[in-house]
């Protein structure tokens, strides 16, 4: 083990040089953006979808005023006067916190054992390994951001989310709630792992290598939003931290879209309406309306112009989730039915992983 790890650490030195000596200068006079018709493609391959790019643009800058102007209703709480970003800074430097990594990870796990106590029997019928989940504290050199890992088939190894700590001593709770209901419950770790529970009725495909990015950040985000439908984030901090996680994801499909398909801010944008979406810009825009650190979202533009078409499935998978949801339930009230929300999420969670034009399709019909 020890001579294959450094050999695989030998072998990325060497990408990393080919890449910053001989393929970066190659590539210095390229355009930034990848063109609508090869962006189309890896649109397809990350979200199994063919996308109007025009509406997607369009509908993402209406989400966009919308979640500016509920981000200011909840500054106002937080901190009479001050403005979304403002509120966020008093959050992050003096709102309410956790001091040292072990009492992050028990107030993380706190969260999780609370939702699925709450949910459990009413919104969701989990299996009992599903509700076992561990709140860990990251290794050192993983990932900046939380993250989850998800529960061997057998279930001997629990799903699992990891708290990076960066050497922090102090964790503010008021992005660490929703970000919670995201990778754990009921996100990642509910469908993931009812993935694995129901993986004899699915292919190893569509339980592994099969996942379709749009889908599973789309059901983590639609987690979110649940949470916040059904009551647990009426904190003014917790939400604005919701709210905030909802708008980094709309900036992500203006901005990804914008650069790649060669668009413009359009004329009721507050920021450069009429110019183009050109890198430089973007990450200043990027940076306006979202409270994120600047080194997380300077990555942020990098992860854009690396992996095109990746970051818009976050915000357009939830839209094909609420789509499918409001669809069924419309077909069960036409019907005469009551919709029963905990059967749908079950069967929803069992189908595996789907793209999204299909995904809608699927939903709609349960």
């Amino acid at each position: 083990l020890s001579g294959h790890a450094t050999a695989a650490a030998e072998a990325l030195v060497a990408l990393r040089g080919w890449l910053g000596e001989v393929y970066g200068p190659a590539a210095a006079d390229a355009p930034d953006t990848v063109g609508r018709e090869r962006y189309g493609r890896w649109v397809r391959y990350w979200t199994g979808a063919d996308l109007d790019l025009d509406e997607a643009y369009s509908w993402a800058w209406q989400e966009f005023h919308d979640l500016l102007a509920q981000m200011r209703t909840e500054a106002e709480k937080v901190k009479p006067g001050a403005d979304p970003m403002q509120a966020m800074k008093w959050l992050e430097t003096d709102g309410p916190a956790r001091f040292g990594a072990e009492a992050a990870r028990e107030f993380l796990q706190g969260l999780m054992d609370g939702a699925i106590a709450d949910l459990q029997g009413i919104h969701f019928d989990l299996a009992e390994p599903i509700t076992r989940v561990e709140s860990r504290i990251a290794p050192a050199g993983s990932a900046a951001a939380p993250y989850y890992t998800a529960p061997s088939l057998d279930f001997s190894r629990p799903g699992r989310t990891w708290l990076p700590t960066l050497g922090r001593e102090r964790f503010p709770e008021w992005d660490l709630v929703s970000t919670w209901y995201h990778e754990g419950v009921p996100g990642h770790h509910l469908q993931l792992a009812q993935w694995n529970y129901v993986a004899d009725r699915l292919s190893t495909y569509q339980v592994s290598l099969g996942g379709v990015s749009a889908n599973l950040e789309g059901w983590a985000l639609y987690a979110e939003r649940l949470m916040d439908e059904l009551g647990y984030l009426t904190d003014p901090g917790h939400r604005l931290g919701y709210l905030n996680a909802q708008m980094m994801r709309a900036l992500r499909v203006i901005v990804d879209i914008g650069m790649h398909a060669g668009l413009d801010f359009p004329a009721d944008s507050p920021y450069r309406p009429g110019e183009r979406v050109e890198p430089d810009a973007a990450r200043e825009f990027f940076g306006t309306y979202c409270g994120l650190s600047t080194d997380f979202l300077d990555s942020e533009l990098v992860r854009y112009l690396g992996l095109p078409g990746q970051a818009i499935g976050y915000k357009l998978g939830e839209r094909a989730w609420l789509r499918g949801r409001a669809a069924a339930r419309a077909a069960h009230e036409a019907r005469g039915e009551v919709f029963d929300l905990k059967a749908w999420h079950m069967a929803a969670l069992s189908q595996g992983s789907l793209g999204l034009d299909d995904l809608v399709a699927e939903l709609s019909a349960l």
